[in-house]
């Protein structure tokens, strides 16, 4: 809904004269319109180890990059983005800018530092707070600067603009221009125990996290896709595809199923692995040998998803081309 200019100046007027909030008045709602552990997890967190080329996350865990400067709900097919994800406003406010004109693109071309965020939304809470919403689809925004929200009005859809290769929205939280964890905002740039977070509804955390998928040509071993070398990104027709995936702090009893799709959409292989060892590293592969014919050529999807009491708990994507 869009205000009247007048309207517009009376509402901010109202919004400016009440007290600062603190971090104890501001609280926010997930922003994607999924069910997390079912349809969405949360894949990584903001950043919080200064050092460059070093992460982690607020409780000292894996599930974050480096440098990263938000909170990543993902999707776990890419059909949801022809279907269309809502991304919701995580509190009440007035949006301040959103772009809306870059194209979704999963090989990330013309993006720069400037426009990595893709098309987005920027929201200005009270108190000198802000959440930002990255990555959504070319034409879905809904919203215009000088509209006002409230939480759980839709933003726009997920999509793949930006520098992203894979459906998720990014949620970025700041106060004051400084970048806040909302896990652990009043100890953003450290981690540990539990602390109060800006949640209304605290998602839950866990420490085991996938750290890679990818696709090769034969079962690689755990240092080959440690240091990078087993990833193949093309393929011969007749070469063997394999999809491997590398668990960090798994649990005895975690499922990790592994999947390959082909340019047609049709199932490849799909494979359930119990996890039966508590070892803090562990990579598991599977595979299928290349028909008579030669495999299709296109590019194929691979799906790494880890699951815990049947609820999700980590999920990567991997990609190859199969090209004579």
């Amino acid at each position: 809904m869009t205000l009247s200019r007048a309207a517009l100046a009376a509402a901010l007027a109202l919004i400016t004269s009440v007290p600062a909030t603190g971090a104890e008045d501001f609280h926010l709602a997930v922003p994607l319109d999924c069910t997390l552990g079912e349809t969405c997890f949360i894949e990584d967190y903001v950043d919080n180890d200064p050092a460059q080329g070093s992460q982690r996350d607020f409780s000292c865990g894996i599930n974050s990059r480096d440098a990263h400067k938000g909170t990543d709900f993902a999707l776990l097919d890419f059909d949801a983005i022809t279907t269309g994800v809502s991304v919701l406003a995580a509190a009440p406010g007035v949006v301040k800018r959103i772009r809306d004109q870059m194209p979704d693109d999963r090989l990330m071309r013309g993006v720069t530092a400037q426009n990595a965020c893709g098309n987005a939304v920027l929201i200005d809470h009270e108190g000198g707070w802000q959440t930002l919403y990255c990555h959504l689809r070319l034409g879905s925004v809904s919203v215009a600067p000088g509209d006002i929200v409230q939480t759980g009005d839709p933003l726009g859809l997920v999509g793949l603009s930006g520098q992203t290769n894979h459906p998720h929205v990014h949620l970025t939280v700041m106060r004051n221009g400084e970048v806040v964890d909302p896990f652990r905002p009043q100890a953003t740039g450290t981690c540990g125990d539990p602390v109060p977070t800006l949640w209304t509804d605290p998602p839950a955390y866990t420490r085991t996290g996938l750290v890679t998928a990818g696709f090769s040509a034969s079962v690689p071993t755990l240092k080959s896709v440690a240091d990078g070398s087993a990833r193949r990104t093309a393929l011969a027709p007749g070469q063997p595809i394999v999809l491997y995936a590398h668990a960090g702090y798994p649990q005895p009893g975690d499922v990790l199923t592994l999947s390959a799709h082909s340019p047609a959409g049709t199932e490849v292989f799909r494979k359930e692995i119990t996890l039966d060892s508590d070892q803090a590293s562990q990579m598991r592969a599977f595979g299928r040998k290349a028909p008579a014919a030669g495999w299709p050529t296109g590019e194929y999807i691979g799906r790494a998803k880890l699951t815990r009491d049947d609820k999700v708990i980590a999920h990567r994507f991997a990609h190859v081309t199969i090209a004579d």
